[in-house]
C-alpha cells in the first residue's frame, strides 16, 4: 500500500470519526488544511476550502460550541444532531477516499458512517451520565476535551496517518467495549422515572 492510499484511509476514517463528535469542527480544520496546503482532498471536498462552506461552517460550529457546554441543552443538541453528524460521517469519509477505487471509497465511507455513529453514541450517552452531576464545570470540561480531541486527531490523521490508524483501532475496541455499559447507565434515570427498576 502506498503513502498517498494509506494517507487517504487515515484522512478518510478521522472524518467519519471526528465527524460524530462535531461535523462542524471536522469541516472547519479539513477546509483549513487544505486552504493551507497540508492535504490534498479529492475534488469532490475541495469544496470544503471554500470561504463560503468554512463560514457556515464556523458559524454552525460557535452556536454548537455554546450549545454543547449548557446541560440537558447540550443532550438536546446531541439527539438532534443525530441527524447531521451520522450522514456526515460517511459523506466524509466517503469524499476523503474519492481518490481511490470505487470499491475502496464505498468502504471508507462505510466505516466512516460506522465510526461516527459510535462516538456520538459514546458522546451522547456519557453527556447523559454527566447532566446527572448538579454542577456543569463537567460539561463544560467534556466539551472541550472533544472539541480538542477533533482538532488534534485529524491534525495527527494527515501528518502522521500510521500513527492515528494504530490509535483509532485501540480506540475502536475500546468503543465497543464499553458502548454497551453507557447505555446501560444512561438509562438508569429513565427506568427510575417510568418506575422500572435499573438493570444490572
Amino acid at each position: 500500500m502506498s503513502a498517498e492510499t494509506l494517507a487517504a484511509i487515515a484522512v478518510a476514517l478521522g472524518a467519519g470519526w471526528a465527524s460524530g463528535l462535531n461535523t462542524y469542527a471536522a469541516v472547519l480544520v479539513l477546509g483549513a488544511a487544505e486552504r493551507l496546503g497540508l492535504v490534498n482532498l479529492p475534488h469532490s471536498l475541495e469544496v470544503l476550502a471554500s470561504p463560503w462552506v468554512m463560514g457556515v461552517a464556523a458559524l454552525l460550529f460557535a452556536l454548537n460550541f455554546f450549545a454543547d457546554k449548557i446541560p440537558y441543552v447540550d443532550s438536546i443538541n446531541d439527539v438532534l444532531q443525530t441527524f447531521v453528524r451520522i450522514p456526515a460521517g460517511f459523506l466524509l469519509a466517503y469524499g476523503a477516499a474519492g481518490g481511490l477505487s470505487p470499491e475502496v471509497a464505498v468502504i471508507a465511507g462505510l466505516l466512516g458512517g460506522t465510526l461516527a455513529a459510535g462516538t456520538h453514541i459514546a458522546k451522547t450517552g456519557s453527556r447523559a451520565l454527566i447532566n446527572a452531576s448538579p454542577e456543569p464545570f463537567s460539561n463544560i470540561a467534556a466539551s472541550l476535551t472533544e472539541d480538542v480531541a477533533v482538532i488534534g486527531g485529524l491534525a495527527l490523521a494527515i501528518a502522521h496517518p500510521i500513527t492515528f490508524l494504530c490509535l483509532l483501532a485501540a480506540f475502536a475496541a475500546l468503543l465497543v467495549w464499553l458502548l454497551p455499559k453507557l447505555v446501560r447507565l444512561a438509562l438508569v434515570p429513565i427506568r427510575r422515572v417510568t418506575g422500572r427498576p435499573p438493570k444490572t
